[in-house]
């Protein structure tokens, strides 16, 4: 290792103040060594030194050894280091308030079919397209309420946006002013130091440029996205009167350059908010004061071991020898190390189990259900068996799907997933057509292979996946997650994804909504009906589909009136505090 010691660096270079500390400790030394000798007070002084042969090298040895221990320490502490290296640097992008105008005028028809829906549609690219940074949205009429308060994950806010209209609102106006001061707090109780706020709206009260500067000051930039035309249209007031809404650009050019920011028509495309610069949101103060992301690297590491070396000396005599030999035969005697169920030496046994869970759940993504049989398989957990079961029927082993299935219900007794997912696969088991006839020497017996196109499989044979539609022969995909999809165990940091929750919600509904007809249509002469089949099923199976009828009659969340609730609740308890 090559060391350019004209580079040499101390990373924390007020640790050598320690250093003042020896000639202390050689005092310290000295007065307790000549206490401690009983000599000093029976002999005098020019004497003694002649009468005490053995020990002084000894003592003066083990003063050496301190200080220079002591030395060694302090320059470890210190972090020498002669070397910059690239350090991965957290940076935090500004984050971003869009405050939306509800009031009565965004229903105008100038931009078509409406502003309103022209601005949900600018809202979904701006969540879709922005590249990282903390968002949240307001909507405002006479007064201001937060839909979603800052937040990484854009799909959450998302989520909101169809319900977004001026009937949420409790009362109808266009207080701008409002919506800037709410957005200042939501930046300030965040903890930001600064951060973007966006207007959109076709005008504003002369009272909300001075909230505009207000909110440059304390570090904060405003920007306007003007909705509408300047020729305007027709709208109906919330007091049913017909009124006529125009694009103000005058008002809204103002809040912006009071605000710092920058003014922008609504496009048909992109360009605005690319203009706006919302799209790539800037760094934080803090972060554009970290310079270009090289660190000095600590090497005082170096230093412990000739310090651990100085510190055997410490012990008693012959005390280097053994702990040298206890060092040699400490690997020998250790245990051999045990595997993913109790753990490693470097892993928990929940890491463990996680890593078999993940190593599963990418090879069943990619088609491997073998593989992730092997991975799940051991696994002694609710959602290690459901994957089981899952991986089992994606390889048409029902019987044995249908057992994994029952010990994660076993250990996690009403998994809604484990019970849909059984239901369906008991399904498919029924309509499984029946092994092939065997052969004189117990081999399948050749049948002629069926008139598909290309050598295609027979019935005999596993059924291909078709797009966008689940064969009744293949196992249900996860409920509640993608087609296909196993479980993962979730960790701390964990977070769902709403948006395609609530999709594959709808989808797994309309799956399971056409698994009830197909079982509930009468079939062929000779098959039992749908009641007659009821009547035969047995208890746990009847409490099973009975889940399944529950779990397909859960009404839907309306955000709608949910943030009409939410609104309405905190507009009343504002005027309970006067505000």
């Amino acid at each position: 290792m090559n060391i350019d010691w004209t580079a040499l660096h101390l990373v924390r270079p007020q640790a050598l103040w320690a250093l003042l500390a020896l000639p202390l400790i050689a005092a310290l030394w000295y007065w307790r060594r000549r206490r401690g000798s009983a000599w000093h007070g029976a002999v005098d002084a020019h004497l003694l030194r002649h009468l005490l042969v053995a020990g002084g090298q000894r003592a003066w040895g083990g003063l050496v050894l301190l200080m220079l221990g002591w030395t060694l320490a302090v320059l470890a502490l210190a972090g020498p280091s002669w070397r910059q290296v690239a350090q991965p640097l957290w940076q935090s992008p500004s984050p971003l308030v869009v405050a939306l105008d509800l009031s009565t005028r965004i229903t105008a028809t100038d931009l078509p079919p409406s502003r309103l829906l022209q601005a949900r549609a600018k809202l979904a690219t701006l969540l879709r397209e922005r590249q990282g940074g903390e968002v949240a949205l307001l909507a405002y009429a006479d007064d201001a309420y937060t839909v979603a308060p800052l937040t990484a994950d854009a799909a959450n806010v998302a989520l909101y946006l169809d319900a977004l209209g001026p009937d949420v609102m409790p009362r109808d106006g266009q207080r701008a002013e409002r919506a800037l001061d709410a957005a200042v707090l939501l930046l300030q109780q965040s903890g930001a130091h600064d951060g973007d706020i966006l207007l959109l709206t076709d005008r504003a009260d002369a009272a909300a440029t001075p909230a505009a500067a207000a909110a440059r000051r304390q570090g904060i930039r405003v920007s306007v996205l003007g909705l509408g035309t300047p020729a305007g249209a027709a709208y109906r007031s919330g007091d049913g009167q017909i009124a006529q809404a125009r694009l103000e650009e005058a008002s809204l050019q103002s809040i912006a350059s009071a605000g710092g920011g920058r003014y922008v028509r609504i496009a048909s495309d992109d360009a605005d908010l690319k203009q706006l610069g919302v799209l790539t949101p800037t760094l934080s103060q803090a972060d554009r004061r970290d310079g270009d992301g090289l660190a000095w690297r600590d090497e005082g590491f170096w230093l412990l071991p000739p310090l651990m070396l100085l510190a055997l000396w410490a012990f008693r005599r012959r005390g280097l020898a053994m702990a040298l030999v206890l060092c040699t035969a400490l690997p020998l005697a250790a245990p051999a190390p045990v595997y993913a169920a109790e753990g490693t030496w470097w892993q928990r046994a929940d890491q463990a189990t996680q890593e078999r869970l993940g190593a599963g759940v990418d090879a069943y993504r990619k088609g491997d259900f073998k593989a992730a049989q092997q991975q799940f398989d051991g696994i002694d957990t609710a959602t290690g068996w459901y994957n089981l079961g899952n991986a089992l029927a994606r390889q048409g082993q029902y019987d044995a799907a249908i057992a994994a299935y029952d010990k994660a219900l076993q250990r996690s007794p009403g998994m809604a997933d484990a019970v849909a997912n059984r239901a369906a696969v008991e399904a498919a088991r029924r309509r499984k057509p029946p092994s092939p006839p065997q052969g004189k020497d117990g081999q399948p017996a050749k049948t002629p292979p069926s008139s598909g196109q290309g050598g295609q499989p027979g019935q005999d044979q596993a059924p291909p996946k078709q797009q966008g539609k689940q064969d009744p022969g293949q196992a249900p995909p996860t409920p509640g997650q993608s087609p296909g999809t196993p479980q993962e165990a979730k960790g701390e940091s964990g977070q769902p994804n709403p948006a395609a929750q609530a999709q594959a919600d709808a989808a797994q509904r309309q799956r399971m909504q056409q698994a009830l007809q197909r079982q509930d249509t009468p079939g062929k002469a000779g098959q039992d009906t749908a009641a007659q089949r009821q009547a035969a099923e047995t208890p746990q199976q009847r409490e099973q589909r009975q889940a399944v009828e529950a779990w397909m009659r859960r009404v839907p969340d309306d955000p709608g009136s949910l943030l009409r609730a939410k609104f309405q609740l905190e507009n009343e308890r504002r005027k309970r505090e006067g505000r």
